[in-house]
């Protein structure tokens, strides 16, 4: 399943993000998106789990979690 994480701190690298969500289960992959300009990150990324059961832990406890300084928005990406 793949989730969609906003409100990310700037700071925040994939290898952050993805001992975060490993937390809960095993994470495919992890990405953070970037300006293309600056290359600096844009704060959203999207995390994918490979079970589905283990992505949904994740958005429960995730979502409204303060990480890195910000209130993460965790939700299914559509």
């Amino acid at each position: 399943m793949r989730l969609l994480v906003r409100k990310m701190s700037r700071k925040t690298t994939e290898e952050d993000l993805r001992d975060l969500f490993e937390s809960f289960g095993a994470v495919q992959s992890c990405v953070i998106v970037n300006d293309a300009k600056t290359g600096l990150s844009k704060g959203f990324g999207f995390v994918d789990m490979p079970k589905v059961g283990d992505a949904k832990a994740a958005i429960q406890h995730l979502n409204g979690f303060e990480f890195d300084g910000e209130v993460l928005r965790v939700k299914r990406a559509t």
